[in-house]
């Protein structure tokens, strides 16, 4: 009981020295923590979060899922290792140059973070499910952490500019990354889906009402394409909380 306990309570797989067990036939051959971590990533990738198993795992790796095991103690381990190998692919800004400008900085983390988030749609549920203290998460918050500082905002104020910008970016690329991956099961070009959902919302009385409301709006978006749509709401919405940052240090 009390080692149930003990394992309930540990908060994350960066707080445990994971020892290899004692066994038959030893610890196995040709595996350590990168390869298994960066198969997982693979299979996020390729089958999605709800299919990813210890299993399915074990026969990308040709290996038993039982040898898993000398690595991790569970899936979620497995979980948290990827998600901080994913944050490792952001190119992350000299956040210590005292001479850079802080805006364009931040531009550049909110980018990252997006394209992140897009790129592995499994990643948003899994964000705010561990504590997210390995290298590269810690990595990236530090960076995120100076820039802010560097902006003039009173101590008070920093973490609720860091949520008013990265929250921002979370929903825009979890929302973006689930509309690419719908893209990309149906088979068509971008374009070609957002003309056949524009089109099959003109059938229905009520969403064809908003549409023609909401035309001058859509057609100053401006855009020949979805991500050049995509690209110029993200880039004017940052301008609006970076603007939001310098109206705050102005108050004071």
């Amino acid at each position: 009981m009390a080692e149930q306990n003990a394992r309930s309570a540990r908060a994350s797989v960066w707080l445990e020295q994971k020892a290899p067990r004692s066994g038959r036939g030893g610890q196995p051959s040709g595996l350590d923590r990168k390869r298994i971590t960066d198969a997982s990533v693979r299979l996020l990738d390729a089958d999605g979060l709800a299919k990813f198993s210890m299993r399915r795992l074990a026969g990308e790796l040709n290996v038993t899922a039982m040898s898993l095991y000398w690595y991790v103690d569970t899936k979620d381990d497995l979980l948290e290792l990827a998600l901080d190998a994913a944050n490792g692919e952001m190119r992350l800004p000299d956040a210590d140059d005292e001479r850079a400008d802080w805006r364009e900085q931040l531009r550049a983390l909110a980018a990252e973070y997006r394209g992140l988030l897009v790129r592995h749609p499994w990643l948003s549920p899994l964000a705010g499910r561990y504590l997210n203290i390995g290298p590269n998460s810690l990595a990236f918050s530090r960076a995120v952490q100076r820039v802010i500082r560097r902006t003039g905002l009173p101590a008070p104020r920093l973490m609720g500019a860091i949520a008013a910008v990265f929250q921002f970016v979370y929903g825009f690329g979890t929302l973006e990354a689930q509309f690419m991956s719908r893209i990309a099961d149906s088979g068509l070009t971008p374009e070609d889906y957002y003309g056949q959902a524009m089109a099959s919302a003109q059938q229905d009385a009520e969403a064809a009402g908003y549409l023609q409301e909401s035309s001058d709006i859509m057609d100053a978006r401006g855009g020949d394409t979805v991500a050049e749509m995509m690209d110029r709401d993200f880039v004017f919405a940052l301008d609006l909380l970076i603007a939001g940052i310098e109206a705050m240090v102005d108050r004071g």
